[in-house]
């Protein structure tokens, strides 16, 4: 027979999703060539070398022969060199190089990897995405590369047949050499494994801003720290994904997802079962914190989900890049739109920042006198505007430690026992909105603020004259009544009371220092 047609399973990636790509390969008498068609990309279309190469380097040949390669469907972009390996498949079955056994279905078999020259198969982005997305569409087995194994070790369901070269690929479908499906892992032993980067143990002093970091930690709030150098802003920010609650199945599977689609896991990795923590550079664009690119790629914001954001020198990022978090602060996803690509990103993170009150750095400090006048300080303060000020819960002001509580020997309380307290709060909060699609205090709208945030006439009284003191605006108002909220659960209060409704209006203090008052 002079024709001949081979139609392999593989997948595609778009934003944090995959779809399945028929790879059909036909090959024919003729000229000898190769032809990729089907929307691939520059990488797809480099895949003619590397599969042939890949090929000889296997033992097997490839034929004088004219071959066709449709990535269907046509009219969709395949992008990188996941399609290596369902193309090699496709070329060996379609000139007979390889003859699979019956048992091996290829209707429900997806492959995707990157080859080396000499057969070796590379780890790819995605492949999270990929799995989950073959599950969803019914596919029971996944060849993939060694090095994607673990990355998809807690998937239910699938058989995951990883491979380290294209010979073992084509020993187990000729039935030669079978592989063995990896023995899938439960995402409770994988948790068992979680660390802590730095413990609240270290920070010696401070007791404000441990407190306020608590607070934030136990309701998801936004927090602003204002300090002077050194007063232990980023130590601080660094110590929150140690005191929060550990990551859930599905919040891991969504955060290791979007890393994995953003190439930001290592070869070998499992999913993510720490929260993340990005700390962009104050140089960062727009496009690095939001997202964008060619192929609107996922940007801190995003890689952020489910963990913190931690925005040090707040006022030295462009302003441009500063409003533009607004949206996702509020919203809690992104959309990245693109010439080439649109996609849709989750992004619902805690934003930490921290700053310094002047451009010196010691504006307010007790260890040291500020050299900045009036004008240079009103200027500094002003790169951060109001509506982003808005958005932020919880304000807290840093200054440097005494010597004295440096080198005391006293211990602090540690990550863990902070943690236990946040995450007692944190059930209170999952219990109260089963259901209603919240998760902890800071997501709640208006409408469930009236719901679930009951408090004392007493309370309810302080709370209106603040308004009018303070010239609160309602997205203020609504954010220090889900603060107080929080406070009450931290305290096991049914209630909002007067001390929580007076400490949550502490915690917008430094608005009114900094910005409200129009003097210095």
């Amino acid at each position: 027979m002079n024709e001949m047609m081979a139609h392999i399973l593989a997948f595609g990636v778009s934003g944090v999703s995959g779809f399945p790509v028929q790879v059909e390969v036909f090959s024919t008498g003729g000229m000898p060539g190769m032809e990729v068609i089907g929307l691939p990309d520059a990488s797809v279309r480099e895949s003619r070398e590397r599969v042939n190469a890949a090929i000889l380097n296997s033992g097997k040949e490839m034929p004088p022969r004219r071959i066709t390669i449709n990535l269907a469907p046509a009219d969709t972009k395949k992008e990188g060199p996941g399609f290596d390996l369902p193309i090699a498949v496709g070329l060996l079955a379609a000139n007979r190089q390889i003859h699979i056994i019956p048992s091996i279905d290829l209707s429900k078999t997806v492959f995707f990897g990157e080859l080396s020259l000499d057969g070796r198969i590379q780890p790819v982005r995605g492949a999270l995405a990929m799995a989950i997305s073959a599950s969803e569409y019914g596919y029971t087995d996944i060849i993939l590369p060694a090095g994607n194994a673990m990355e998809v070790a807690c998937i239910q369901g699938m058989n995951i047949y990883p491979v380290c070269h294209l010979k073992e690929v084509i020993g187990h479908l000729e039935g030669t050499l079978p592989i063995r499906p990896q023995k899938q892992m439960d995402y409770e032993e994988l948790k068992r494994h979680r660390t802590v980067a730095v413990d609240m143990s270290q920070v010696k002093g401070q007791e404000g801003a441990r407190r306020a970091l608590e607070v934030a930690a136990a309701g998801g709030h936004n927090m602003l720290m204002i300090g002077a150098p050194g007063s232990g802003k980023t130590m601080l920010a660094r110590c929150l994904p140690g005191i929060l609650p550990p990551l859930s199945f599905q919040e891991s599977l969504e955060t290791t997802r979007i890393f994995s689609i953003a190439g930001k896991i290592a070869p070998g990795s499992g999913l993510m079962v720490e929260r993340p923590f990005c700390a962009p550079h104050h140089s960062a664009s727009v496009a690095s914190l939001i997202g964008g690119g060619m192929n609107a790629a996922p940007g801190e914001v995003s890689l952020s989900h489910n963990g913190v954001l931690f925005l040090d020198e707040l006022p030295e990022f462009s302003r441009g890049a500063l409003e533009a978090l607004r949206q996702p602060l509020e919203d809690g996803v992104v959309t990245v739109s693109r010439v080439r690509n649109q996609a849709c990103y989750q992004s619902s993170f805690m934003m930490i920042a921290g700053m310094n009150p002047c451009p010196c750095g010691y504006y307010g400090s007790r260890q040291r006198e500020c050299r900045c006048t009036p004008q240079e300080i009103r200027r500094y303060l002003d790169r951060v505007s109001g509506p982003l000020l808005d958005r932020i819960d919880i304000q807290v002001e840093v200054d440097s430690v005494p010597v004295a509580e440096i080198r005391s020997s006293a211990p602090a309380e540690s990550s863990a026992a902070v943690a236990a307290r946040v995450e007692k709060a944190r059930i209170l909060q999952m219990d109260r909105y089963a259901g209603s699609g919240f998760f902890c205090n800071a997501q709640l709208d208006n409408n469930a603020i009236r719901k679930y945030c009951s408090m004392t006439q007493e309370a309810e009284n302080l709370l209106h004259l603040a308004v009018e003191k303070m010239s609160l605006s309602m997205r203020a108002y609504h954010r220090v009544i889900k603060v107080a909220r929080t406070l009450a659960d931290l305290s096991g209060s049914d209630r909002i009371g007067m001390a929580e409704i007076a400490e949550a209006i502490q915690f917008r203090e430094l608005d009114q220092k900094y910005w409200r008052n129009g003097t210095l």
